[in-house]
């Protein structure tokens, strides 16, 4: 059974609002459907599919959470461990460009070179790196 594509990834967060602000906001996903799990969250799309799973966490009830997903320490919540980054292709250098400053994000910009790439680094609200791929050719 090979693997043939990274179906979502899942943020567990203490700054619930904050995070699915950034990602619908700067970003521009969709907020969508979810199921109805005892702990809240969202949902955020790219055209149909669900990329981004959002989990928030209580720190003073999190009795949904550890009982469906396991009990994690709200202290190593920073950052983003032993993962170094999430990448995006985006079609639109310069209107992500725009979003991101119209929203006061600090970002760095880079161009690979000779590859024809040019690169948009920016953290979340939870320090997790963020990388935007613009493919110029």
């Amino acid at each position: 059974m090979p693997l043939n594509t990274l179906h979502h990834c899942s943020i567990r967060t203490v700054k619930l609002h904050m995070t699915r602000d950034f990602y619908v906001d700067v970003l521009g996903m969709e907020d969508g459907e979810r199921p109805p799990f005892d702990f809240p969250g969202h949902w955020l799309y790219l055209g149909d599919h669900p990329v981004v799973h959002l989990i928030g966490i209580d720190p003073d009830d999190d009795e949904g959470l550890v009982e469906y997903l396991g009990n994690q320490n709200v202290e190593s919540l920073e950052g983003s461990g032993a993962v170094d980054h999430i990448a995006f292709n985006i079609t639109e250098s310069d209107e992500v460009r725009q979003r991101i400053e119209q929203h006061g994000v600090s970002y760095q910009e880079r161009e690979v070179p000779g590859m024809g790439l040019l690169q948009f680094f920016l953290k979340d609200p939870n320090g997790i790196s963020i990388e935007l791929n613009y493919w110029a050719n």
